[in-house]
């Protein structure tokens, strides 16, 4: 015991978390950044940490992501202490909303039914149809999300009505023929359509990593990585041999990349 509270129980730990968000937000004694907050200025904070926890993720920092989860978890009891001050709802609201649709999609956990692979997509089709909201196989994704995200979402939905190709060599001739289409406007010089050209050839870079079960951000992440180490490397490779970046002929910072790639594939011993 710590103060009065329990740090291995977690409900008390939450109930300090809000108790902590209450005297924040107080009017007359809270903190004025604060209490300056709405939702559309914490919004983009709630983005950023969901980003945060998925790089201590990909790092395996698992200290990093008890911090991490602590920042997500703010952002959560942020939204619900602004919603109980504008009367709209509370952190019980949410706690319980989100319990009971787990227990809705989950059928052959907390009923009688036998699980299935379109359990849970059947579950979150049927709550969307009973929402009164307008409907349609596509209906309910979220495009604020990583667009390359939303490609995946919305092929996944398109493919439950058999609209989708058999695997992955259809993918890749698809996007061979937009490419193609891409190299064109690119000749042309029509910037228009190159911005559209150039988003056929990302969606369907999208389903290619749908069709090969595999995350796109997550593989663009690791190639973001990957480039930083091999840059980071000819970086200095070139500067111990007292020679500059910008000085370099492209042919030659060319061949110091490929150096560079071809001594951190090297086994180390």
């Amino acid at each position: 015991m710590t103060g009065g509270v329990d740090r291995a129980d977690p409900s008390g730990q939450l109930l300090r978390l809000l108790e902590i968000m209450a005297r924040l937000r107080d009017p007359a004694t809270g903190c004025p950044w604060d209490r300056d907050q709405d939702f559309d200025s914490i919004a983009p904070y709630t983005i950023e940490e969901a980003y945060e926890v998925a790089d201590a993720i990909a790092r395996r920092d698992w200290p990093a992501l008890v911090d991490e989860l602590g920042d997500l978890l703010l952002q959560i009891v942020y939204y619900a202490r602004m919603a109980e001050e504008d009367g709209r709802f509370t952190f019980a609201d949410i706690a319980r909303s989100v319990a009971d649709k787990m227990v809705r999609r989950h059928p052959h956990v907390f009923g009688e039914e036998h699980f299935t692979d379109d359990t849970w997509e059947d579950r979150k089709a049927a709550e969307r149809a009973g929402t009164g909201r307008p409907g349609g196989t596509l209906s309910g994704v979220t495009h604020s999300l990583p667009a390359l995200d939303v490609s995946v979402k919305l092929g996944k939905r398109a493919a439950r009505t058999g609209f989708d190709w058999p695997g992955p060599e259809p993918v890749l001739a698809k996007l061979d023929e937009e490419i193609a289409e891409l190299r064109h406007e690119i000749a042309v010089q029509d910037a228009d359509r190159c911005e559209a050209e150039l988003g056929d050839v990302l969606f369907t870079l999208g389903q290619l990593a749908r069709k090969l079960k595999l995350d796109p951000e997550a593989s663009l992440r690791r190639s973001n990585r990957s480039f930083v180490t091999r840059f980071t490397a000819m970086e200095a490779a070139v500067e111990a041999s007292g020679r500059s970046m910008s000085g370099l002929p492209l042919a030659e910072l060319e061949a110091e990349w490929q150096a560079v790639k071809r001594k951190l594939a090297e086994p180390e011993g």
